[in-house]
């Protein structure tokens, strides 16, 4: 109880003090020395407060959400966002590797020299066209072919000195001619004006009417007069449905192409042609053919048949005619 009078005390007297000092301070306009005899009075007091509550006020802080822990909130949003786009890049490298490695095979079967690019831009309006970041400085000329790890793109049409316009095979305007894999016939394939935005379908027309067009058939390029602007043995696609009339003077069908154009990311520009025509080596693997077996039958006599043989081939009867129970 004698304590608790003291505290009491003591605190009066602070508080008596503080008021005093504070009039005379508010009176001579913050100059007065009463301002340094307050300081050396309570500083002590107000650091030893600062240093009990200052736990106190971190953890309210925290459970409240203060600016320090949204400052610390947006700072790791931030190294989040930063973390997603670079993992978004990597996966996006990864593709392009894999395409790269797939139009580097192909190429190679073929035989072709390619100048490896990337499509940057697709084309605006009515036109199916891509834009390549590489132009003139890498060789690249117009009316060359272009093609992917799937097969034919299209041909280059206009050239910069660090860009290049590519025309795809599924323009309307776009004219290729394809030979039938396997059968050799030849003819041409146009494409139907379809934007990049859906699935796409080319129109094959065989120039023999009499030629034998079925569905899963395949096509490569037939290739143009030094190379230009096809190189031949490129995998175009296969035939989906077969629209040709009878009595029609050519062969019309439907053409699936191997390239997905919604995904164009690595292509390669041919700057060189193969030396020889790779016929059907580029042509990506297809289902084995089932041999055909050809059974002949065999009619098997009838039974009545049979009896008139044994009849008329009876033998041992005419035989016994020596026989006098069996002759008589």
């Amino acid at each position: 109880m004698h304590d608790t009078r003291r505290v009491r005390l003591v605190l009066g007297v602070l508080l008596i003090a503080a008021i005093a000092l504070i009039t005379i301070d508010f009176r001579d306009g913050g100059t007065s020395p009463a301002r340094s005899v307050g300081s050396g009075i309570f500083g002590p007091v107000e650091r030893v407060a600062s240093d009990v509550t200052s736990p106190v006020s971190s953890v309210f802080d925290w459970v409240t959400g203060g600016p320090t822990d949204d400052s610390k909130i947006a700072s790791l949003q931030a190294d989040n966002a930063k973390l997603r786009a670079e993992l978004s890049q990597a996966q996006l490298s990864k593709a392009d590797e894999s395409q790269l490695q797939s139009l580097l095979q192909l190429a190679g079967r073929g035989g072709y020299r390619v100048v490896a690019a990337s499509v940057i831009a697709a084309g605006q309006d009515y036109s199916d066209t891509v834009t390549l970041d590489v132009g003139r400085k890498d060789g690249v000329r117009a009316n060359e072919t272009v093609l992917n790890g799937q097969g034919l793109v299209g041909t280059v049409t206009q050239v910069s000195a660090d860009t290049s316009t590519v025309l795809l095979s599924t323009d309307a305007s776009a004219v290729v001619g394809a030979r039938m894999a396997g059968s050799s016939q030849i003819g041409s394939v146009t494409g139907t004006g379809q934007s990049l935005s859906g699935p796409t379908t080319l129109k094959l027309t065989l120039f023999d009417a009499n030629a034998v067009l079925q569905k899963g058939e395949s096509l490569v390029t037939f290739g143009s007069v030094k190379n230009t602007p096809y190189v031949p043995g490129v995998p175009i696609g296969q035939v989906t449905k077969v629209v040709g009339n009878a009595g029609a003077l050519t062969q019309s069908a439907l053409v699936k192409p191997f390239v997905n154009f919604t995904s164009l990311g690595v292509v390669g520009v041919v700057v060189a042609g193969p030396a020889k025509d790779p016929h059907d080596a580029v042509l990506p693997p297809g289902p084995k053919p089932v041999p055909t077996v050809t059974v002949t039958v065999t009619p098997k006599p009838s039974t009545g048949t049979t009896g008139n043989t044994g009849t008329s081939g009876n033998t041992g009867t005419t035989g016994n005619t020596g026989n006098p129970g069996t002759g008589g």
